[in-house]
């Protein structure tokens, strides 16, 4: 993602260096420590307790399922038991909570049945407000708080139960004891709907164990799925760092950023599920050859060397690495490279029309050169017109057509073109993409040096709990 909005300077940028990745060859070299069970004894003790789990969704009443549905999806093993959920969900819609029914059970139905595309209204109470006694209730206004993030533009009430909910819990905070005390301090910091799931799960599964009444079958389970799914993405880990290793080695270019495990990382919180390799290894791949293209543009290349290498990529062919300054011939030989073994990976099963991720690409770099364009020119556009650019430079279009390759193959060539054709929900997608991450670049750029260390050892710990350590 590009650290700023638009491309830097007329000719060539000042001496711009991104900080060096912390892992470098880490992932290549990295050996796990062999577990205490063998991967097959995991994969059928697995098995066993997932039975179990049916046999919860089947004698479970409607209450039950609900609260059972929101462990498994917290534990992030609702990947399976997609039809189970599936017909919890249907109960929870068809029989509404009776009227003694708590907040927290209250505001959990209505967070399941949105978060799953129901239409449901919010209710607030009979006379549009909230009653004082509920601010007693901890948990409810953390499932309160939570359910109203799921809020659309038009419903003030969920506006109002956010502020409202917000001012209790931060009132109550510090008296709180674990795990509930680090819930509410996650929420608060970003509440659960926006967060990033998977980081979640990993807390999530830490502290379940410490919940009053919590079901030892369903953390096993979620233990011996984490570990089992971790074993396949540091294969892949492994795999996309020689991958990045031998382009970056190849093409010699200073000035790019080295994020390969960041990118995987983007890429793994998408989808983490086993099946989805495919889309993993090319959403990430895609990140990292649109970076070495926006670093070119935004920290690099003269207006002129940023004219032919819109030029090239629009040309997609090697025949115009004639047209290109020496340092970006082995550079767009690789892109074009890239695409093609894609393209010839490709399951035959899989109905992907590669020719729509090269258009997105395209237009990638259409954007990096108005953004030059703007900058050589000294031209300051409007605020919308930046945002509107931007938004679609930050590469939110090429991840979400690269996010297709994930469908099954029955929607397949539907949901690939109305992507590629980037309706609302992508450029809407880019625009919150654009403004967090600009959010982002200037609180690590005002605050301290040791402030940013900090960032970046707690982002560093994030991706060792995801990918090294087993739970």
């Amino acid at each position: 993602m590009a650290p700023s909005g638009i491309a830097a300077t007329p000719e060539k940028k000042l001496g711009f260096e991104f900080e060096p990745s912390p892992w470098g060859d880490f992932f290549i070299e990295y050996e796990p420590k062999p577990l205490q069970r063998s991967e097959e004894w995991m994969m059928t003790r697995a098995d066993k307790l997932k039975k179990d789990v049916h046999m919860m969704f089947n004698t479970s009443n409607n209450t039950e399922g609900m609260f059972l549905l929101d462990t498994i999806q917290h534990l992030g093993i609702d990947h399976l038991f997609e039809e189970q959920i599936h017909n919890t969900l249907s109960k929870i819609l068809e029989n509404k909570l009776t009227s003694s029914a708590s907040l927290h059970e209250e505001a959990l139905r209505f967070r399941l049945l949105r978060e799953h595309g129901y239409w449901v209204s919010p209710g607030n109470g009979e006379d549009g407000t909230f009653k004082k006694d509920i601010t007693s209730q901890p948990s409810g206004l953390l499932s309160l708080y939570n359910a109203a993030h799921l809020l659309i533009h038009g419903e003030p009430a969920l506006e109002e139960a956010i502020s409202f909910a917000r001012h209790h819990l931060e009132l109550v905070s510090s008296s709180l004891k674990s795990p509930l005390a680090q819930q509410v301090k996650r929420a608060l910091h970003r509440a659960l709907p926006r967060s990033c799931k998977r980081v979640e799960t990993l807390h999530y599964i830490s502290e379940y164990g410490e919940e009053e009444g919590h079901n030892p079958v369903l953390l096993e389970l979620a233990k011996l799925d984490f570990n089992l799914l971790q074993h396949v993405h540091l294969k892949e880990l492994k795999a996309i760092t020689e991958w990045w290793k031998n382009i970056y080695d190849h093409i010699v270019l200073s000035y790019i950023r080295d994020r390969v495990v960041e990118s995987y990382t983007w890429a793994y919180v998408i989808y983490y599920e086993r099946w989805f390799e495919l889309p993993r290894i090319i959403i990430a791949k895609m990140m990292l050859l649109i970076t070495i293209l926006d670093d070119t543009y935004d920290t690099h290349g003269t207006i002129e060397e940023c004219r032919k290498l819109y030029e090239a990529v629009q040309r997609w062919d090697e025949s115009a690495v004639s047209l290109l300054p020496e340092y970006l011939k082995k550079f767009y030989i690789e892109l074009l490279r890239t695409f093609k073994n894609i393209e010839g990976e490709m399951p035959v099963d899989i109905n992907y029309d590669i020719a729509h991720l090269k258009k997105a690409v395209q237009n990638n770099v259409t954007g990096y050169l108005q953004e030059a364009e703007w900058s050589h020119k000294n031209y300051k556009p409007r605020f919308i017109d930046q945002v509107n650019l931007t938004s679609l430079t930050v590469g939110a279009p090429t991840v979400c057509v690269s996010m297709m390759a994930g469908m099954s193959d029955t929607i397949m060539k539907q949901a690939l073109k109305w992507t590629a054709d980037v309706p609302d929900v992508v450029v809407a997608a880019g625009k919150i993409v654009r403004l967090m991450n600009d959010i982002a670049a200037f609180e690590v750029q005002s605050i301290s040096t040791n402030d940013a260390y900090t960032a970046s050892k707690h982002l560093q710990k994030t991706i060792e709990g995801l990918f090294i350590k087993p739970m």
